[in-house]
This record gives C-alpha cells, sequence and structure tokens, in this order.
C-alpha cells in the first residue's frame, strides 16, 4: 500500500515567512495554481482516494487535485493537522529571532514528537483501511517533516516545497520513505516557492541543530 504526502499550495503567509502552524490560512492564487499543477502529475497514475488535513488550506489543495484526477470529495483527517507553533505563529523570521534567540523555547509550541505521536499513527491506520491502494494526503511542511524524522531519519535534508510530493510505502506495520520529491513531479521543482524550512524560522533552526 502506497501513501503520497503533498505539500499544500503557497499562502500569503507563505509568500511573507510568516509561521502559520495551526492558524488557518487560505491559499492564495498561486497555491491554487500550485495545487493545479500537482493534480495534473497525478493524472499520471491510479489513485484510491484523497484525504487531509482539515486546514483550509490544505483542504482546498486536496479539492483541486481531486477534480483533476477525477476522484471523490476529500475526507478531512484531524489527526494531520499543522503542528501548533505556539506564539510564533503570525511572526516572520526576524520577530521570532528577536523575541526567540538561540534556542529559546517559544510558548504553547507543540514538540515535533508530539506531531509524530498524533500524525504517524494516523497514517498507518489510514494505509492498513486501505490495504493494496494507492491513497493521496495533503498536509504541511511540519507533518511531513516530522514523519521523515520518525521512517527515515538518515535522509539529507533537503527542501520541501509547496505542491512537493513524496511516497511512502505501508509495510511490517509502519511506514518507509520510497522517494522524497518523487519522480512523478520532477516537474513540479521549477513551480514551488521557498522550502518549508525557509519559510518558517524555527523549522530553520531546528533542522541546523539535526
Amino acid at each position: 500500500m502506497f501513501i503520497y504526502l503533498v505539500r499544500h499550495g503557497e499562502t500569503d503567509w507563505n509568500r511573507e515567512r510568516r509561521i502559520q502552524g495551526s492558524s488557518d490560512i487560505p491559499l492564495n492564487e498561486t497555491g491554487r495554481a500550485q495545487a493545479a499543477a500537482t493534480g495534473d502529475l497525478l493524472t499520471r497514475r491510479q489513485w484510491h482516494g484523497v484525504f487531509a488535513s482539515p486546514l483550509s488550506r490544505a483542504m482546498e489543495t486536496s479539492q483541486i487535485i481531486a477534480a483533476k484526477i477525477g476522484a471523490e470529495t476529500p475526507i478531512a483527517l484531524p489527526a494531520l493537522v499543522e503542528r501548533n507553533y505556539g506564539d510564533a505563529e503570525g511572526r516572520t523570521d526576524n520577530e521570532v529571532d528577536r523575541l526567540y534567540p538561540g534556542d529559546a523555547d517559544v510558548p504553547g509550541r507543540e514538540t515535533r514528537q508530539s506531531v509524530i505521536d498524533r500524525a504517524l499513527p494516523a497514517l498507518i491506520q489510514l494505509a492498513e483501511r486501505n490495504h493494496g491502494k494507492s491513497v493521496i494526503v495533503v498536509v504541511h511542511g511540519g507533518v511531513i517533516a516530522s514523519i521523515l524524522a520518525a521512517v527515515a531519519p538518515d535522509r539529507p535534508r533537503t527542501p520541501i516545497v509547496n505542491g512537493s510530493i513524496h511516497s511512502f510505502r505501508h509495510d511490517g506495520g509502519t511506514l518507509s520513505l520510497v522517494n522524497f520529491d518523487d519522480p512523478i513531479e520532477a516537474e513540479s521543482e521549477t513551480t514551488g516557492t521557498e522550502s518549508f524550512a525557509e519559510q518558517n524560522a524555527i523549522a530553520r533552526r531546528e533542522s541546523s541543530t539535526q
């Protein structure tokens, strides 16, 4: 069984490099175009369902993709909501660095392990319910980074861009990474914006210590 994690399209906060987290920020026009381009690429394979985080930027991305591939209405999976960054949400890189320099803790920030503890079981449960199938799951940069930290900790740290696709296999009760930036979406690498770490000061800080 295969799960293809797709990062949602761009939002205005992505463009402004503001940390979004659990804040419900919608796609902008660039993000909708990215979602459509990703949907076009995904028409190259057969799919058995589309799922998404309930946040609007992920749900709208999933709806655009579902329309492209002729799938039914996407199903929301609440456990896949983006990581909560607490007081950092809505702030720019410079604001975060000024308020929380170095390794200073950010009030209300959800730990990466907490994201793993809710998101990975949800994906495994989804896989178990869809044995022998291939599904698309539209999520967020923080969720993808957390899943990668759990199942592929030795993978080189490379950008997670808006609209990118990453394939995983469910086998032996867990997930394993098949392809980061799956070849199905090679063309979309030139249409993405800045990477998740570039858009998120906390993610960039964490990546530099791993």
